[in-house]
């Protein structure tokens, strides 16, 4: 069996995709999950490789350096602004020429025919350049659930939209493992791995807090992720997304990704996964 290590972006923002394809290489990860496609959040740095020809090059020739490969870009989000996926394409294309095969999109717009016209449209660009859409259910997002990503990926019916699955957002949408159970095991390429409490919160900033800054490493907190990985392909993507503000204040960014992936595979091997 052969699993593959991803790095992901959000587990330090801050890094550009160079050097966080060299960081990855140096932590002993296969590859890298870059967010490339900017959400302009509030002290978000813009890593576009599109409108950066020296960012771009450096990127490459990172890749080259290394052997690393880039799992996939981030994110090609729906929300009711997005009128014209086509504004993806650019993405899409300089992501294909590095051998990115797989994007990552969810939803932010309630409307349910437009999001699923939309999804659709997305998937029907990226074939073009042979990448797999990876719907991710966002607990605060307006597709939060399994069942509700399930249900839009067997609307659009396309031969290359996939679902991601999160295991934070796993456990804080209530999301069963009998509902995982009874889903294709082919309908995920994807894990992203984190920890946290039992605990889910009712107000949306609480669970933005814990999303985007303190999440835990796998196997300190008490997320049933062993039951998740049981029910995955076993050559199944993980992703390894643990943003933690506090840890890297503390250790510094590289090892806290060192830890990430450390104890991912010590959680693993623990529970007979390696």
């Amino acid at each position: 069996m052969t699993r593959k290590f991803s790095l992901v972006h959000l587990t330090y923002i801050n890094w550009n995709p160079a050097e966080m394809i060299y960081i990855a290489s140096l932590t002993g990860f296969d590859c890298v999950s870059v967010r490339t496609i900017c959400q302009g959040l509030p002290g978000e740095k813009n890593h576009d490789i599109t409108g950066n020809n020296a960012l771009f090059k450096a990127t490459k020739q990172a890749l080259a350096d290394t052997g690393l490969s880039i799992n996939d870009i981030e994110l090609a989000k729906i929300d009711s602004g997005t009128t014209d996926i086509r504004k993806y394409e650019c993405h899409l294309e300089a992501a294909a020429s590095l051998g990115v095969k797989n994007v990552i999109t969810n939803i932010w717009v309630g409307d349910s025919n437009f999001y699923t016209e939309k999804f659709c449209e997305l998937c029907d660009i990226a074939k073009q350049y042979g990448i797999t859409v990876n719907l991710e259910f966002v607990t605060w997002a307006k597709v939060t659930s399994l069942k509700a990503a399930r249900k839009l990926i067997e609307s659009a019916s396309r031969a290359n939209a996939a679902i991601l699955l999160d295991t934070l957002h796993f456990h804080r949408s209530r999301v069963t493992l009998d509902e995982l159970k009874e889903c294709p095991k082919n309908m995920f390429r994807i894990v992203h791995l984190c920890d946290a409490p039992s605990f889910i919160p009712d107000d949306e900033k609480s669970l933005i807090h814990t999303g985007r800054a303190e999440r835990f490493y796998p196997g300190d907190g008490e997320i049933d992720i062993a039951g998740i990985m049981r029910l995955l392909d076993e050559e199944i993507t993980v992703g390894i997304e643990v943003p933690n503000i506090k840890a890297v204040e503390v250790i510094g960014a590289t090892e806290h990704a060192r830890r990430c992936l450390e104890k991912t595979k010590r959680y693993l091997k623990d529970n007979a996964f390696l």
